[in-house]
């Protein structure tokens, strides 16, 4: 994947089975690639925000962000003081301790996106997307279709017209706004484009496999 070209890469802490032991490994083998490591964690709790980047994330994607009251607590604790309440250390992200003064400059303000993916989130949407330090949005369709009663159901109208209002929202605010694209279809991510969607995750290691792997039964013969 750090290989492959793509700008950035998360490391699924949330649904996936990673551990933070592993995250200087995994996080090295992007980088090797030229590939910007984030990491998706579990819960904006203190120690998932820490962990990651100290491991050197490169910045927090977090799920599940439903107010702007709940992005601030998130916010500090990415950050150093005076900016953020995270605590300061000798780390990996710098280098245990050789880059201490430019990361402690890096680490006043670190990458930071909000997942908007259920529908309590719309109630504080603007207050949310005004938070100071929010870098860019990630919409989450099946948790904010299943928040809806409606899992999966993306042709929905009620549906599309909730990712539209997110969307336009993020417009104008002047932040990015993404989409997580699941399955690996290119017209679709051509659509996201088109729409105006600048934050992208394209699929899943493990559907790219999946996809590869039924590729046989599919080929013309």
């Amino acid at each position: 994947m750090g290989q492959a070209g793509y700008d950035w890469v998360a490391v699924d802490m949330e649904h996936g089975a990673v551990g933070a032991h592993q995250l200087p490994d995994l996080f090295r083998a992007l980088e090797l690639g030229g590939t910007l490591p984030l990491a998706r964690i579990a819960q904006g709790a203190p120690k998932d925000c820490k962990q990651a980047l100290d491991a050197g994330a490169g910045g927090i994607i977090v799920p599940m962000i439903e107010s702007a009251e709940q992005l601030i607590r998130v916010r500090d604790a990415c950050r150093w003081p005076p900016a953020g309440k995270r605590g300061v250390g000798f780390s990996r992200a710098n280098l245990f301790g050789k880059y201490f003064e430019a990361y402690a400059e890096e680490a006043q303000a670190p990458l930071l996106v909000a997942m908007i993916e259920h529908a309590a989130a719309l109630d504080d949407l603007a207050a949310i997307l005004a938070v100071e330090g929010l870098d860019a949005v990630l919409v989450g369709p099946y948790d904010l279709s299943a928040s809806m009663g409606m899992t999966g159901a993306f042709d929905r109208p009620e549906f599309v017209a909730v990712i539209e209002r997110v969307l336009l929202a993020c417009k104008t605010q002047g932040l990015p706004c993404g989409m997580h694209v699941v399955m690996p279809d290119a017209a679709m991510l051509k659509t996201r484009i088109d729409q105006g969607y600048r934050f992208i995750a394209y699929s899943i290691d493990a559907v790219f496999l999946n996809s590869a792997a039924a590729a046989p039964e599919t080929r013309e013969r």
